[in-house]
């Protein structure tokens, strides 16, 4: 895989404290990069620096091989963005915005505008004014902007905010359609954990400025560990026997059992304990973690790790 973005030792101080901290990582062609963080963590900062927008304290950022601080025009003409909100002029038709937008770069033909139009989708509004458009079709129309110059690269800075789920579900269908399609490199900053699994191929988690991991999506959510319900007719004794077997895992009392993660080998080692302390067992099912758990788990023990 050919890496399009590559975030190499990047830091950022702002008035004697680090907003970023030693951060490095790439963004291949083709892919969806998702950059999660709960609000505060450093994401929209980490994007401001990608497109020019605030410098870098330390390290460097490329964009097709370029680097931001030695040719920045060079390596910014590669990127379409939209940081927090499109800005529209709400008098003017979708068309006219697109119109106004495509003065800025060189080349861009009637055709390569009615293209990008089709392809977000905005076709039979396009020459109504944006004032009529609802926060979905807003969103489009940015994209549209975003793309009229052919960039490699599409960062979108929580692209979903706002949306309904309807609208949430376009915004979504697009960029794994325009990774797909046209083997560009998309970013996309968020801290909606369901929506991030939907949409990426890879994750970024962010924390206090700095990166915690990127692993695929599914090797993330999944992880060698699975979870386990166990139902038991004594839940209580269950789950302090577990506690004491497994003392380094969380154990979690259900309905009808105890929820634990185990990697499969330890399956038949946690029923012999079980059934070996009088305790009897109706079933075993495995539960699918969500990224939400998966987060939760990674964050929780950075977190304890930093404090120990």
């Amino acid at each position: 895989m050919k890496s399009i973005v590559e975030i190499q030792n990047v830091t950022k101080v702002i008035k004697g404290r680090t907003i970023i901290d030693s951060l490095s990582f790439n963004v291949n062609k083709g892919e969806v990069f998702g950059f999660l963080g709960p609000n505060g963590a450093g994401k929209t900062t980490t994007i401001r620096m990608i497109v020019g927008l605030i410098g870098i304290t330390s390290g460097d950022i490329k964009i097709q091989g370029t680097s931001i601080k030695t040719d920045f025009e060079k390596a910014v003409s590669h990127i379409g963005a939209i940081v927090e909100n499109p800005e529209m002029y709400k008098f003017m038709s979708g068309y006219q915005n697109l119109i106004h937008y495509s003065r800025m770069s060189k080349g861009i033909s009637k055709k390569k505008i009615d293209e990008t139009v089709e392809l977000v989708g905005l076709t039979d509004r396009i020459h109504d004014k944006v004032k009529t458009y609802s926060l979905g079709m807003r969103q489009r129309l940015g994209l549209a902007q975003c793309l009229l110059h052919d960039p490699k690269v599409l960062i979108l800075d929580e692209p979903t905010n706002g949306l309904d789920p309807a609208g949430i579900r376009e915004i979504r269908d697009h960029l794994r359609k325009l990774a797909r399609e046209k083997d560009m490199a998309v970013i996309v900053s968020s801290h909606l954990l369901s929506e991030m699994e939907m949409m990426c191929d890879r994750i970024g988690i962010i924390q206090n400025g700095k990166l915690i991991d990127v692993q695929l999506i599914s090797d993330f959510v999944h992880g060698k560990e699975k979870m386990y319900e166990i139902e038991v007719d004594n839940k209580d004794k269950a789950s302090k026997l577990l506690q004491k077997t497994y003392p380094l895992i969380r154990i979690k009392q259900t309905e009808i059992g105890v929820l634990l993660p185990l990697i499969k080998e330890d399956v038949p080692e946690t029923v012999q304990v079980l059934v070996h302390n009088e305790i009897q067992i109706y079933g075993i099912k495995e539960v699918t973690k969500t990224l939400e758990d998966r987060f939760l788990e990674v964050t929780s023990n950075k977190e304890e790790t930093a404090h120990a």
